[in-house]
């Protein structure tokens, strides 16, 4: 009787683990990015541009950013 049940378990999670495998390529449903990330994006953004900025301003032989 016990090695039935323990039978009866053992074939659930099998089970159990073939359906979360099989569910692992459904698509997955895409976040809003919240404000906080999109105000830290724009600050990284002009950080580098920044950057680009000062790097040519220190040459004054080119003139154009890239």
């Amino acid at each position: 009787m016990a090695i039935n049940q323990l039978e009866n378990l053992v074939e659930s999670i099998k089970s159990k683990v073939r359906a979360l495998k099989k569910k692992k390529n459904k698509p997955y449903i895409k976040m809003d990015k919240s404000s906080s990330v999109k105000v830290e994006i724009r600050s990284r953004k002009a950080k580098k541009l920044i950057d680009k900025t000062l790097q040519v301003a220190d040459r004054p032989g080119k003139r154009s950013i890239q």
